[in-house]
Parts: C-alpha cells; sequence; structure tokens
C-alpha cells in the first residue's frame, strides 16, 4: 500500500515538472516570436514618424517625390527612376525565374528518377536558397557583366536576382507539385492520356497556386535587395527613366544611397521611400493570397 502510495506521489511529481517544462517552453517560443513582431513594429513607427516629419515639418512634396529623379537637393529630388526600374528589374526577374524555375521542379519531381543524384541535387537547391544574396551578385558580376561583356545594364541586374530567386521558386513549385495526389496523374492515364498530357493538363493546372504563391513571394524578396545590384553596378542616384539595355537604379539602391547622406533632409526622403516599397511589398503579398485563393477556388 505504501508503494503505491509512493509511486503515485512519484507520478504526480513527474507530470508537475513536465507541465512546467512545457509552459516554460510555450513562454520562450511566445517571446521569441513577440521579440520580432514588437522589432517589426517599432521600425515601422520610426519610419512613420520620420515620414510624417519630412511632409508635415519639412514640406516634402509627395507629388514631387513620385514624379520626378534624383535631385543635388532634396527639395527637387524624387523616385520615379528608381521605381520603374524596380518595376522592370522584378518583370525580368518574374519572367527568368518562372519559366526556369517551374521547368526544372517539374522535370525532378515528374521526370528524373529516384536517385542519390536527383536527392543531392534536391539538397543543393534548398542550400542555394539560403546563400547570401551578395554571393549571387559577385557571381552575375564576373558571369554576365564581365564575362559576356553585358555590361553595368538593367538586364544583368535581372539575371543576378533571377539567380537569387530560382531557387527559392524551385522549392515552392517542388511542393506544389507533391501536393497534386497520384490519383489525379493516375487517372489522367488511365484515361489514355500521354505524361505531357498529365502533366501539362492536370498536375500543372492543379499545382499552380502554390507555385505562384510561391513566385510571387520570392519576387517580394528580390524586390527590396540591394547588394546583388550594387555589385552589377547599378546607379545608387537614379535621375532618368532605364530600360533592359540601360544603366539603371531602383528603390532599395536609392534609399542606401540617402540613408547615408550628410544632409539629413535626406534620411526623411529615405523613410519615406521605405514607406513606399513597404506599401509594394503588402501589395504583392495580397496579390500571392488572392490568386492563391482564385486558383483553388477553380480548381
Amino acid at each position: 500500500m505504501s508503494l503505491d502510495t509512493g509511486s503515485d506521489l512519484l507520478s504526480d511529481v513527474d507530470l508537475t515538472w513536465v507541465k512546467r517544462k512545457e509552459l516554460l517552453f510555450h513562454v520562450l517560443l511566445f517571446s521569441a516570436a513577440m521579440f520580432g513582431v514588437a522589432m517589426l513594429a517599432l521600425l515601422i513607427f520610426d519610419i512613420l514618424i520620420e515620414t510624417a516629419y519630412g511632409v508635415l515639418i519639412l514640406g516634402i512634396d509627395v507629388g514631387t517625390f513620385l514624379t520626378s529623379g534624383a535631385s543635388r537637393t532634396w527639395e527637387q529630388a524624387g523616385l520615379l527612376p528608381a521605381i520603374i526600374g524596380s518595376i522592370w528589374l522584378v518583370f525580368l526577374t518574374l519572367i527568368l525565374s518562372f519559366v526556369l524555375g517551374v521547368s526544372t521542379a517539374t522535370y525532378l519531381e515528374e521526370y528524373a528518377p529516384r536517385n542519390r543524384t536527383t536527392r543531392l541535387i534536391e539538397a543543393n537547391l534548398t542550400n542555394l536558397a539560403g546563400v547570401p544574396s551578395v554571393a549571387y551578385g559577385l557571381l552575375a558580376l564576373g558571369v554576365f557583366v564581365n564575362g559576356f561583356r553585358m555590361g553595368e545594364i538593367l538586364l544583368a541586374g535581372a539575371l543576378a536576382l533571377s539567380l537569387l530567386v530560382v531557387p527559392i521558386v524551385i522549392v515552392a513549385s517542388q511542393e506544389a507539385l507533391r501536393a497534386v495526389p497520384d490519383g489525379m496523374r493516375n487517372g489522367s492515364l488511365a484515361t489514355g492520356a500521354t505524361r505531357w498530357q498529365t502533366i501539362r493538363g492536370v498536375v500543372i493546372p492543379s499545382a499552380l497556386p502554390g507555385i505562384v504563391t510561391g513566385t510571387i513571394l520570392a519576387l517580394a524578396r528580390a524586390i527590396g535587395e540591394t547588394a546583388p545590384l550594387i555589385m552589377v553596378g547599378a546607379v545608387l542616384e537614379a535621375r532618368s527613366t532605364p530600360d533592359p539595355t540601360s544603366l539603371f537604379g531602383s528603390m532599395p539602391t536609392m534609399i542606401y544611397y540617402w540613408a547615408f547622406r550628410p544632409v539629413t533632409e535626406f534620411h526623411n526622403l529615405a523613410a519615406l521611400a521605405i514607406l513606399v516599397l513597404l506599401i509594394i511589398l503588402v501589395g504583392m503579398y495580397g496579390l500571392a493570397f488572392f490568386v492563391r485563393n482564385h486558383y483553388e477556388t477553380r480548381v
């Protein structure tokens, strides 16, 4: 009887300690998450304060800011060429990364044999998604700018960003393709469709929500990158609207330039430019959410 009582007490003590550990672990996870959210909120609050001070106190004209180019004086400085440059970069990066990324993912998932070589390729793709962006900029500088003699043009910047986001697009596309049930593939093949017809008409349309979402999120990362663009020669002070074969600037490089100017008013311009970039990023995330829901509803 006494042994049973001691056993029950020991069990109660063990359970109490386990519950305390679980509670402590939960508190640590919650604190870590809230720390990140708090830092993000603090940064956004600081940006809003700097922007409000620039617009309301210094008198920055938002219309001039959004319709003019860089200038030596902060009163006339604007972001339009940088916005156009970023739009060009995202558009070209979308075409290059989507075609290459989805094609590679389709081959790896639907055609490539499941052997050691395939697993090695997939592991390397996952690792490439975490490589620092400056490394892709150096690669693009050596291969495209200097090797292919393209020069410091916008297309070279788009190729650098494509190198950055292609691994992310491939991994996201693979996950979307894996989520398609094998029964849908087998049902299509059973009706007499070829393998390519099954992939084109059944597999890819079913995986399209995940593919599109992953691509848009990857582009949202690319639009905020600075290091690869500086490596390939993006101008820090964009004065004229670029095209794919000309010198170019972007919103991140312009923000970088203004943030390190000795004149404090340019810091307020940088805050306003960051706010514009954040609005564009939120729009891209919203587009990813909308596209995913739209295609899921249709499928």
